[in-house]
């Protein structure tokens, strides 16, 4: 059963910065239904589909993303903006963006820094870069800020990324939002393989849709639900072990230790069923775990992923790391 990528593609190509979700929550919904499944959405807008009866475990990835919205419009009309998650700036800059209004339309557009001509400006390289000295680019005929409002431009509107997907025959896959869409991207192979082999166990996919500002993971479960498997990104960087074609097991990142049973329980499985993993701390991580469990969430939490490099800039992950991390949680729920 080799794994539907266009599910994936398909996703990351719906914009879906944090806050502005719903089209790709249906995406979902219908990606879901279309395997066979009854998913429903809660009152937040996250989705929640059960694969079985009174599930007590909740297998959790965000589909929000990294963004921006539009906080001003300037005397010279392009934009100022804000960010929508831990959006870095050094990556962003020269980005093609999406603006899109509250009534729909869509316009074109760049994140640049101010000034940022070599032949205008001998700082430009040396500058660092702030959201009060960067803005952004309409495409249109737009040279003050009533330009700009004949447009129907206006402050909240939402500035998407381009996320340039590229998969590649060696398995690399090279795009911006693998943190979490990946992830999701996992959940989506989880139902194919419960409902292939006809079984329904006592799990629930959860797709939560605010956690790049810290509050996706906190409610929306059902309420027989003990156990939170969350899958999101494997960090990759110097300290750390994992590479994009491991799954990435998290022992504690800021919000402190995840589960030691359940980590202990995952390496085990992991070790069994010869899936390739890495164990690793994240320093300057928080997760839908971490808000789960700061929401009081009586739950035994584990975290893990697909290493994903250059995280929250230019991302690029595996097929081998996605799938290792199917694996796994197809092991573990198996052994429950």
């Amino acid at each position: 059963m080799a794994p539907n990528y266009k599910a994936l593609e398909a996703l990351v190509n719906i914009d879906s910065p944090t806050g502005y979700t719903t089209q790709a929550c249906q995406f979902i919904v219908d990606e879901l239904t279309r395997i066979g499944y009854k998913p429903e959405l809660t009152n937040k807008g996250a989705v929640r589909c059960k694969l079985g009866e009174n599930p007590t475990l909740a297998i959790a990835a965000h589909v929000d993303t990294l963004g921006a919205i539009v906080s001003g419009v300037k005397s010279n009309g392009t934009l100022s903006f804000s960010p929508l998650g831990g959006l870095l700036l050094t990556s962003a800059e020269g980005e093609y963006v999406n603006i899109i209004t509250l009534s729909g339309k869509v316009y074109p557009g760049t994140l640049l820094f101010d000034n940022p001509s070599a032949h205008a400006n001998k700082d430009r390289e040396t500058t660092n870069r702030t959201t009060y000295n960067m803005h952004i680019r309409i495409d249109e005929e737009v040279y003050k800020q009533e330009d700009v409002k004949k447009l129907g431009i206006n402050i909240g509107d939402i500035i998407a990324f381009e996320p340039r997907y590229r998969e590649y025959e060696n398995g690399f896959i090279k795009s911006r939002f693998m943190d979490n869409k990946a992830g999701c991207m996992v959940l989506f192979e989880i139902a194919r393989h419960c409902k292939e082999k006809g079984i329904a166990p006592a799990v629930e996919l959860f797709f939560s849709n605010y956690e790049e500002v810290g509050h996706g993971g906190t409610v929306g479960y059902s309420d027989t639900v003990n156990e939170l498997l969350v899958i999101d990104m494997g960090v990759l960087g110097d300290a750390c072990e994992g590479n994009e074609v491991k799954c990435s097991i998290c022992a504690k990142d800021s919000s402190g230790p995840y589960d030691y049973d359940f980590r202990k329980k995952l390496v085990d499985l992991a070790e069994a069923n010869k899936i390739p993993y890495a164990i690793d701390v994240y320093p300057y991580y928080g997760s839908d775990g971490s808000a789960a469990l700061r929401a009081g969430k009586d739950y035994k939490v584990a975290l893990i992923g697909p290493g994903v490099a250059a995280s929250h800039g230019v991302e690029r992950t595996h097929k081998k790391g996605i799938e290792a991390t199917v694996d796994l949680c197809m092991a573990y729920i198996g052994s429950r």
